[in-house]
């Protein structure tokens, strides 16, 4: 029953630091000489591809998104096996926290602006993280798991 909270508390905190970072920080704000807080409006999906000024692109990518996610809450409410229960609840955390914002404003919302050695890279948000962590855990049982496929 656990698991059914963790995409409710990802939504929350992403939606919260969101909130935050349009509506109540100064920015840009230099954290460290490697790490800044700013605003980026992501029209694309990861790494801003397939960005797009056509006004049907937002909607298209929502709509892909969208069923996506409802790919993975099915395969969430079907899977067994906790650890990747686990992470598909921060997939499904992470995809509709951005899904939200791709309704909201047209665009995702990403913030965490990483940067060091002349290389930078692209700004990213609390729910993009939740998604790479479910992937990779999702990954790493694939690769590790003990268990044979009859």
């Amino acid at each position: 029953m656990f698991f059914y909270f963790i995409p409710i508390l990802i939504i929350f905190f992403d939606q919260m630091t969101k909130w935050m970072v349009m509506d109540k920080l100064p920015l840009p704000i230099q954290v460290t000489s490697f790490f800044n807080i700013i605003l980026a409006m992501n029209k694309g999906v990861s790494f801003s591809m397939f960005s797009s000024e056509h006004a049907w692109m937002p909607w298209v990518l929502t709509g892909v998104g969208s069923l996506i996610t409802l790919f993975i809450a099915f395969w969430f409410f079907k899977e067994k096996k906790d650890v990747i229960k686990f992470a598909l609840a921060l997939v499904l955390g992470g995809a509709i926290g951005n899904i939200i914002d791709r309704i909201r404003f047209g665009a995702v919302v990403d913030f965490l602006d990483f940067h060091a050695f002349g290389y930078h890279w692209p700004a990213f948000n609390i729910a993009d993280m939740m998604i790479c962590f479910g992937v990779f855990i999702i990954v790493l049982e694939a690769l590790f798991s003990k268990e044979k496929e009859e």
